[in-house]
């Protein structure tokens, strides 16, 4: 998971994208649309995780991110002619949708080993998925120092490199659960926090002070050693485990320590379902909708109220911040910083993704479970949060772009949380595999109308201006650059308002939900197990 984030690294690259290949903003917002397109169109990989073992769909995801991005590094780097534009929207598609084979892959397979720890499971992985971008922007800079061209060429092989070396390891398994599972997650956290903040220490500290090779060498040695810590973690628990089972049993007569039952590894995916009495094909009984927390079909998930609400509510919420994350490094370029601070706005992004990923796991997990609090509320607390976050672009004052990507990241990395934490207990897990890769559709479609025709063309409209100033044509210059606070004015005015307008939305979904959220929605995983 911490390699299937490259596509956050878009705003580092894609101005290399824009000067080599001589585009104008709305169509590198294009090819940001289709980015977002391939990262949030998980359908394929949903239908096929649906119907084949996590080693297959993760090789498959393996070979399309290193094709796809390898494309992109010899056209950026002219080693091929000048691919047209289609192309590179179908290079940089094909690389991020590999995203989605890893999240099929990877997180549905542990969402259903853990079912009654979703949302833990859910903020952690995701988690080190928003660390992604930070992670890869250390070890390019050990690997490739300031050369932007090959970041491109390091999120080809090595996110492919990792799928093909882990293949084996996730599987999906019946557990039986432990006591302990709850805090030998919470070890897992605080492992991957002190990666985030060695990382935001580290983002800070090379902003201000020059760093050799040996030192990006250091510390990404360093962000390795904490990417294999839960690894120790992991092996301490069998540990526990094994020394319990040779233990003794005493007899029936005395009080007797339980022996825990082996973790047995499953052939069957269907194994892991719960199952009901009724049995339905994945786009059967369309109008007879269960109640909620059962086990939907595909159809009837698709064709609810609860999932066109979401539909709206993510449209806003992702389709704006996929938005500001895309545009960040002309956001920063617009305002006169320079490439290194950019590249610090971008890392903050990625931390601060992390931090909101987890987190809202965690909290939202504790405030449904001991307060009964809807995880529908949290998302609307997200999405009033990044609507103040774009104000701050579009009206900016000293630090606000600082400020905005402390709160793009946070808002950002918690929507996908909650999101598809929501849809697992609305729907059930039966085909979690593809619904979750469904609930997302939304957020390209609002990427490429906030960030293509909205925001492109609002820049663009501001650049031709200046040029008219200055007795310019557009034909006149290769790169077109906007300068100045009005570039982002309108067009993060419209953003805020969008996004305002999705929490207004999702406010409906809590109030449908509320009594859903009052009650156990974890009871018959329990009973099943």
């Amino acid at each position: 998971m911490a390699g299937a984030g490259a596509t956050y690294l878009f705003g580092v690259y894609s101005k290399d994208i824009k000067s080599t290949l001589g585009y104008d903003q709305t169509t590198l917002n294009l090819l940001g649309f289709f980015k977002d397109l391939g990262a949030n169109v998980g359908v394929l990989s949903g239908l096929i995780g649906e119907v084949t073992p996590a080693w297959f769909v993760l090789l498959a995801g393996s070979a399309m991110n290193f094709a796809g991005y390898f494309m992109i590094w010899l056209s950026v780097t002219e080693k091929i002619a000048k691919p047209k534009v289609w192309q590179m929207c179908l290079y940089i598609c094909l690389g991020a949708n590999s995203q989605n084979f890893a999240n099929t892959g990877a997180l549905v397979t542990c969402v259903k080993n853990f079912p009654e720890s979703r949302g833990v499971m859910l903020g952690l992985l995701k988690g080190f998925t928003g660390l992604s971008g930070a992670i890869f922007t250390q070890l390019y800079l050990a690997i490739y120092p300031n050369d932007s061209k090959s970041l491109i060429l390091l999120i080809g092989w090595l996110p492919a490199a990792l799928s093909v070396v882990f293949v084996y390891t996730i599987r999906p398994m019946k557990a039986v659960k432990q006591q302990n599972e709850l805090r030998v997650f919470y070890h897992f956290l605080y492992i991957s926090v002190s990666l985030a903040l060695f990382i935001l220490a580290m983002s800070l500290i090379q902003k201000q002070v020059a760093f050799s090779q040996a030192a990006y060498a250091g510390t990404s040695a360093f962000v390795c050693l904490f990417l294999f810590l839960p690894l120790a973690i992991a092996i301490r628990e069998e540990l526990v485990l094994w020394n319990l089972k040779k233990k003794p049993v005493d007899p029936p007569t005395e009080v007797s320590i339980e022996k825990p039952q082996e973790i047995q590894e499953i052939k069957d995916n269907s194994d892991l379902q719960v199952q009901n009495t009724k049995s339905t094909t994945c786009f059967g009984d369309i109008c007879n909708k269960p109640e909620r927390g059962e086990d939907y079909t595909i159809l009837q998930a698709l064709l609810s109220m609860d999932m066109m609400i979401l539909f709206v509510a993510t449209f806003c919420g992702l389709g704006s911040s996929l938005t500001a994350v895309d545009n960040l490094g002309q956001i920063g370029e617009s305002l006169g910083y320079p490439t290194k601070t950019i590249s610090t706005f971008v890392s903050l992004v990625s931390i601060w993704n992390y931090f909101g990923r987890v987190f809202s796991g965690f909290v939202s997990e504790t405030l449904m479970v001991k307060w009964k609090v809807p995880r529908t509320l949290m998302m609307t607390f997200m999405l009033v949060l990044s609507s103040l976050a774009y104000l701050s672009i579009a009206f900016p004052f000293p630090g606000s772009v600082y400020v905005a990507s402390v709160i793009i990241g946070v808002s950002f990395g918690a929507q996908v949380t909650l999101l598809f934490a929501i849809i697992s207990e609305l729907f059930g897990l039966k085909y979690y595999a593809t619904l979750f890769n469904c609930g997302q559709l939304a957020s390209p479609l609002g990427s490429y109308i906030l960030n293509v025709k909205v925001t492109g063309m609002l820049y663009d409209g501001e650049a031709l201006k200046q040029l008219a100033e200055k007795g310019l044509t557009r034909s006149s210059v290769k790169e077109l650059t906007c300068l100045g606070g009005q570039c982002y004015r309108l067009s993060f005015s419209i953003l805020a308002a969008v996004t305002f307008f999705g929490a207004l939305v999702s406010l409906i979904l809590v109030m449908r939900t509320r009594k859903f959220y009052k009650g156990d929605i974890y009871k018959k995983y329990r009973e099943a197990a």
